[in-house]
C-alpha cells in the first residue's frame, strides 16, 4: 500500500477526516448557498442564433464545519484550484445554455478562501453561451430581454437553498461594457423555483438585463436608401409620357434596387413565421415604387386607345368634308375621270385645270395640309384634345397622390414603433 502524502493545508483542514462527496449537514438542515456575481462583459447578442455571449465572475458562500481550523489571527486561507477537486462544492449550471467554459489560462481561473468557522468562498471566471428568446416583430426598432439561469443540478430545494447573497444588490457590472448594436439600459436580479416531475423543486436564480436596439445604423442601411428610391421612381412623373426609354428603365432599376435591399435584410435575420416592422416598411416602400411602374402602363396604354380612336375619327372627318372642300368625289372612290368632269367642277384657285392628273395633285396637297394642321392642334377634333389632358392628368395626380401617401405612411409607421 502506498501512502498519499497531505499537504499542510490539507492536514489543517482535515481532508482526509471527513467525506466530502456529501453535502454539509447531510440529513440535517438544508445548505444555504448565497450567490453573488459581477459582469465582466456582454460579447455577443444574436439575433440569427437567439443566443447571447457573457463573461462574468460568479462566487458562492456556504458554510461547510468540515473545513474549520484553528487560528491565533483569525485569518483566511487562500487556496487555487486544485483543493476544489477535494472538497464539496455546489453543483451550479446555467440553465438553457449552449456552451460555458472555465478561463484556464495562465492557470485554472478558481479561487477557494476558507474562513476559521468553516466559511466558504468559491469563485471562478466563466464564459457562457445561453438562449435568448428574441420577439423580433418590431425589429429594428426592438427592446430585447435576456436571461442568464442558474440552479443546481442534483440538489433539490430540501437539500440546498440557492440566494443571492445580497438582494439586488447582488449584481455588479463594469461601466465599460457596451455593444455595437445595444444599448445597456438595465440589469437586475430575480428568483423562482422551478419544478422537474421526476426530480422535485428547485431553486433558480435569474440575471436579467434589458438592451435597447440603436437605430441608427438601420437608418442608414435600410430605411434612408428604401426612401430614395421611392422618391427617385416619383422621377417619372415629370417625364415626356412619349419618352419610353427614359420611364421604363428607370421604374425597373427601382424595383430591383428594392428587391436588393430587402434580399440584404433578410440575409441576416432569423427565418420568422411572423412580420417584422423593417419588413412592413420595405413592403410598402416597395408597392409604392411598382405602381409608378403600373402608372406609366397604364398611362401609355391609355395613349395607345386613344391614339387609334384619333385616327379613325381624322379619317373619317377627312373623308366627310373632302366633297365640300373640293366640289368632288374622292380621287379613290372612281377609277378615273373624263374631261367633263373636269370642265364640270370648275376653277379651283381662279385657274382652269389642263386635265384629271392635275386636279388629284391639287387635291392631294390639300389633305397633307389639312392633316399637318390636326396634329398641331390648329384645327383638331375634341376627342383629341379630351384624351391629351386626361393622359396627363394621370401623371398630374400621382405627382400629389403619391408623395401625399408615402408622407402620411411614414407618420402612421414611426408613431407606432417609436
Amino acid at each position: 500500500m502506498t501512502k498519499t502524502t497531505m499537504t499542510k493545508s490539507e492536514q489543517l483542514l482535515s481532508i482526509n477526516d471527513h467525506d466530502f462527496t456529501m453535502r454539509p449537514g447531510f440529513g440535517g438542515h438544508t445548505v444555504q448557498v448565497g450567490v453573488d456575481v459581477q459582469v465582466e462583459s456582454l460579447d455577443t447578442i444574436s439575433e440569427v442564433d437567439m443566443d447571447f455571449t457573457m463573461t462574468l465572475y460568479i462566487r458562492h458562500y456556504w458554510k461547510d464545519e468540515r473545513l474549520s481550523f484553528h487560528s491565533t489571527t483569525n485569518k483566511s486561507m487562500t487556496f487555487d484550484g486544485r483543493l476544489v477537486k477535494k472538497i464539496w462544492v455546489p453543483d451550479l449550471f446555467f440553465v438553457h445554455s449552449k456552451k460555458s467554459f472555465t478561463h484556464d489560462t495562465t492557470t485554472d481561473n478558481v479561487m477557494l478562501r476558507v474562513y476559521p468557522d468553516g466559511k466558504v468562498l468559491y469563485s471562478l471566471r466563466v464564459t457562457v453561451t445561453s438562449m435568448c428568446s428574441m420577439d423580433l416583430s418590431r425589429f429594428p426598432l426592438d427592446t430585447q430581454t435576456c436571461s442568464l439561469e442558474i440552479e443546481s443540478y442534483a440538489y433539490t430545494d430540501d437539500d440546498l437553498m440557492l440566494y443571492w447573497k445580497k438582494g439586488n444588490n447582488s449584481l455588479s457590472t463594469d461601466e465599460r461594457i457596451s455593444l455595437s448594436q445595444f444599448l445597456i439600459q438595465e440589469f437586475h436580479t430575480t428568483s423562482k423555483k422551478s419544478f422537474y416531475s421526476s426530480t422535485g423543486w428547485y431553486n433558480r436564480l435569474y440575471i436579467n438585463f434589458t438592451l435597447r436596439r440603436h437605430i441608427f445604423f438601420f437608418l442608414l442601411q435600410t430605411y434612408f436608401p428604401a426612401t430614395l428610391m421611392v422618391m427617385l421612381s416619383w422621377v417619372s412623373f415629370w417625364i415626356d409620357r412619349r419618352a419610353v426609354p427614359a420611364r421604363v428603365p428607370l421604374g425597373i432599376t427601382t424595383v430591383l434596387t428594392m428587391s436588393t435591399i430587402i434580399t440584404g435584410v433578410n440575409a441576416s435575420m432569423p427565418r420568422v413565421s411572423y412580420i417584422k416592422a423593417v419588413d412592413i416598411y420595405l413592403w410598402v416602400s416597395f408597392v409604392f415604387v411598382f405602381l409608378s411602374v403600373i402608372e406609366y402602363a397604364a398611362v401609355n396604354y391609355l395613349s395607345t386607345v386613344q391614339e387609334r380612336k384619333e385616327r379613325k375619327l381624322r379619317e373619317r372627318s377627312v373623308s366627310q368634308s373632302l366633297p365640300c372642300t373640293c366640289g368632288m368625289t374622292h380621287p379613290g372612290m372612281m377609277g378615273s375621270y373624263s374631261e367633263d368632269d373636269v370642265n364640270n367642277t370648275g376653277n379651283y384657285g381662279g385657274e382652269p385645270m389642263e386635265n384629271g392628273a392635275a386636279m388629284q395633285q391639287r387635291m392631294m396637297v390639300h389633305l397633307d395640309f389639312e392633316e399637318n394642321d390636326q396634329i398641331t392642334g390648329h384645327v383638331g377634333s375634341s376627342a383629341y384634345s379630351s384624351m391629351w389632358i386626361d393622359t396627363h392628368a394621370i401623371d398630374k395626380y400621382s405627382r400629389v397622390i403619391f408623395p401625399g401617401s408615402y408622407i402620411l405612411f411614414n407618420i402612421i409607421y414611426w408613431s407606432c414603433y417609436l
